[in-house]
């Protein structure tokens, strides 16, 4: 499987946050940030910390930002330089940029410079974002309440040949299949005896800790 690699732009705390939990999740992980400081706190723990300036777009295309499957930007403070990022990591070939907004009208300009996802500090951790991004696909898991979200997950290796009912992930993992995806073909509410195989991505619903944990293990 394609180890993910993704680029986090600032090491504030919630750009810190999210770099080194991506990484202990065994993704390639670039930090930069033009603070000495910040860089050697977190150089120990991601695959490359780099100290430069994110605005600059020579500097960003030569560490080959380009290459990334996603780019995080964790400056929120400052408006200009969060824009200016991922204006940058767009034009570059970055195919998912999430960005950090202090305000919903940062949010809003965010957005339209194209970011893809949006996250408020105050509502949501580096951790669980980190996690959200482990996801198949760069799949954002579906809140259906504080609790409880539905997500799609790409089915385990060991579970390749066996029956819903032999896995029995309910009582394993206290998750409920609603769904398998096969190629191109959605299976809704499928029964007992259905066969998982190789490549089947499982639409499920569980307790956000409880997919979490799963999501760290793709």
């Amino acid at each position: 499987m394609h180890k993910k690699q993704f680029v986090v732009l600032g090491m504030g705390k919630f750009g810190r946050s999210v770099a080194m939990t991506l990484a202990e999740c065994g993704c390639e992980v670039l930090a930069i940030d033009d603070d000495e400081e910040l860089i050697n706190d977190v150089a120990d723990h991601v695959t490359y910390a780099v100290r430069a300036d994110v605005t600059d777009p020579d500097a960003l295309k030569s560490l080959g930002i380009s290459n990334f499957d996603g780019a995080i930007i964790g400056m929120g403070e400052s408006l200009e330089a969060s824009v200016l990022a991922t204006i940058l990591v767009k034009e570059m070939g970055v195919p998912y940029v999430l960005a950090k907004a202090q305000t919903e009208i940062h949010a809003k300009i965010l957005k339209k410079v194209g970011a893809d996802k949006i996250v408020f500090p105050e509502k949501e951790t580096g951790i669980r974002i980190a996690n959200n991004l482990m996801m198949n696909n760069l799949f954002d898991a579906i809140e259906l309440s504080a609790v409880y979200s539905m997500m799609e997950l790409e089915a385990f290796p060991e579970w390749y040949g066996k029956t819903l009912k032999e896995l029995d992930l309910r009582a394993v993992y206290r998750i409920n299949v609603i769904g398998i995806k096969k190629h191109d073909n959605l299976n809704i509410n499928p029964e007992p005896d259905e066969v998982i195989a190789e490549d089947d991505i499982l639409i499920i619903i569980g307790e956000n800790e409880v997919l979490d944990e799963l999501a760290s293990k793709i």
